[in-house]
Formats: structure tokens, sequence, C-alpha cells
């Protein structure tokens, strides 16, 4: 079936909504543009989006502030990593896909799918790999191009709401929750977890059998993260010593695993594991290149067996657990929907930390 053949059931524009980055760098501007609609290839589907996450790390892809070579390097405008929506057309060589399906878009676009990395379980470090975003359009274009073997199916019954930032922060998240090696009854602390990425790691947490606390601060944060499973909350403004209080609530020990999502949460992590012995810190949340450290006395490390490691994002095996999750309805909506017209409006509010939970673009609306 041809291409051109298996896309007569949908009218697809010439051009389409996205947001667009005006003056690269620092002081970035999001507006909203129309911008052609691009062509599938041979092994290819093309996806029109009905929802956009907005992720932290947008923001730095927009800044430029990550060491990488910036979005112009590969004439990319729209960044954004997280998509959900419906396929409308096909390449001529795509089997795993049919028009209509539901499918996502990840922080990756695709890998080489031939090195010892994709081969084994850390598909997402492939040294090949295109980001999404950044070497390729992104999600805040409504009409984007992926290879079909590399989008995910999104099963029915998960709005798009929901399955959209699973394909970067649930999944993202989960990856880290698995890796760390927690067991079900261990305390997992959240610092910045009243944030789109440690939200989604609060209800995962709680759905594998773990205890979450969150760090955060302010009352909307609070009544989010209880609501979403979080045993404990510390407002690190009105509490004088938060890692007292954690140490507190996590039996008077520490934590066995504190899950850094907040970049300026790093230089506290440590001090959340207390006296655990075996504890674990995973380094989640990506800051400006040289702008954050995470360390201490190595004989800390020593004699408490202390492990400090990061994760990337997740595969395409995570991004269907956490899928799963969802399907199961372990995983709520936690997202703010604005229309397209507003996303600048939207990323104003997540570049200034004012965004509770996740923040999504609804492309229909």
């Amino acid at each position: 079936m041809s291409a051109e053949v298996s896309s007569h059931d949908y009218q697809i524009p010439s051009h389409c909504k996205a947001g667009v980055v005006v003056n690269e760098g620092p002081n970035f501007e999001v507006k909203v543009e129309m911008v052609p609609v691009p062509e599938p290839g041979p092994d290819d589907i093309l996806i029109r989006l009905n929802i956009t996450g907005i992720c932290s790390s947008d923001l730095h892809m927009m800044q430029g502030d990550l060491g990488t070579p910036p979005m112009s390097t590969f004439g990319v405008r729209s960044p954004g990593h997280e998509g959900a929506g419906v396929v409308v057309k096909v390449g001529a060589n795509v089997k795993n896909f049919k028009l209509g399906d539901r499918a996502g878009i990840k922080p990756l676009l695709d890998t080489c799918g031939t090195c010892d990395l994709c081969w084994g379980d850390k598909e997402t470090y492939c040294p090949t790999a295109i980001h999404a975003g950044l070497m390729a359009p992104g999600t805040y274009q409504q009409y984007i191009v992926s290879p079909a073997r590399y989008a995910s199916p999104i099963p029915d019954g998960i709005p798009d709401e929901i399955a959209a930032p699973i394909m970067c922060s649930a999944s993202t998240i989960y990856r880290s929750l698995t890796e760390s090696g927690l067991n079900p009854g261990n305390w997992a602390v959240f610092p910045g977890g009243g944030g789109g990425v440690g939200i989604q790691g609060v209800q995962l947490a709680k759905a594998m059998g773990m205890r979450p606390v969150v760090v955060d601060a302010g009352e909307s944060k609070r009544a989010l993260a209880l609501e979403m499973g979080a045993e404990v909350f510390v407002d690190f403004i009105e509490t004088s010593d938060p890692a007292a209080a954690v140490i507190k609530a996590t039996d008077g020990v520490g934590a066995h695993g504190v899950f850094v999502t907040a970049p300026a949460a790093y230089r506290t992590a440590l001090s959340y594991v207390g006296n655990r012995i075996g504890a674990v810190v995973m380094c989640i949340g990506l800051g400006p290149t040289g702008a954050m450290t995470i360390g201490g006395d190595p004989n800390a490390f020593i004699f408490k067996n202390l492990t400090v490691k990061g994760t990337l994002v997740g595969s395409r095996k995570d991004t269907a657990a956490a899928l799963d999750f969802a399907r199961r309805g372990k995983l709520q909506q936690i997202c703010e929907v604005y229309p397209i017209d507003r996303l600048p409006e939207a990323v104003e509010k997540l570049r200034k930390g004012q965004a509770t939970g996740r923040m999504a673009v609804d492309f229909n609306k």
C-alpha cells in the first residue's frame, strides 16, 4: 500500500500550527506560527498530534545550555518530545501502524538499532540517536513524522492528555524507579516532587509499593502531592530543617532512595538519606552544563554504602510499562491544559517555576 493510497481517508493540510523558537538562547521567545506539514518517507508515519506535553527539557533546548549543538544547527525551530495523536498517513513499508491508530512521540525519535546499547537495555544512550525537538522537529508542531519502528502505540482507554506526558516524564521516572533497586515498603523521597516529573514519580512509586515523600513548597503542591499518593509532604520554605523532617518521617533513619527531578535540589539531595545504609540518590533532572554539582565526603559513601546514579529517559519498553500503569488507573491526569494559541504563556509559566504538576497543550482548542 502506498503512502498516497493509505492517506485518502484523512484531509491533510499543507500547513499546521506550531510553536517555534525566536531568538534561540537565554532570551528565547516562543511564537505560534503556521509551518509546512512534513511528508513521511517509506518507513515513516505522519501523526496528527492532539496533545503535546511541555517539559523542562524543552527550556534547555530553547536556551541551548546543555552543552549540545543548538536546535538551529539542525534547522529545527519547534521543540517538544511528549506527543500523543493519531496516524494519518503511513509509508509504503510500514507494517506496525495503520491509519487511525493512536501513536506517541518520545524524547528519542529513533536509534540506530544495531549497536550494543540498542541490543541491550540502554537504547536511549545510542550515540547516533535522533532527539525529538533538537535534531528533528518536535511535538510543538501538530503534524510530525516519526519512524514507524520507534513510535509508541497508545492503548485505548488512556486520554491523550495523560498519554502525552507519559512519553517523557512518566517513562523517565519509571526507568529511574526500576534502576534504583528500591523494594516495596522502601521510602522514596522526591525533592521538587510537586513538578511534572516528580508527581508522576509519586504515583508510580505508590503503585509499585514504595512510600513516597515529597519535598516542595506551596499549598497547591502539597494538595496535589498528597492527593497523588505521597505519605508525607515537607514544605522546604515553612520547615526550618527539611532534611531533619524527612529523616524523622522515614522511620528516623532516612530515605532508601532520593529521586532528584528538580536540578536545584541536587545541593541538598544527599542530606535526605540520613543514616540509611545502602541508600541511592538518582539523578534525573537536567541542569545547565556546569551549574549543578552533587557530592560529599567519600567516607560517607563508604560507611553508608551510598550510591549516586543517573538515568536518562525511558526506553520503548519503559514507555509501554508506564502506559500500562495509566491503563490500570494508576497514573492520573495532572496536566493543566492550554489551547495551542496560549502555548507561549504556558512556556513562560514553566520558565518561571510556577507550574504545579505537568502542563500540556491541546492542538484542537
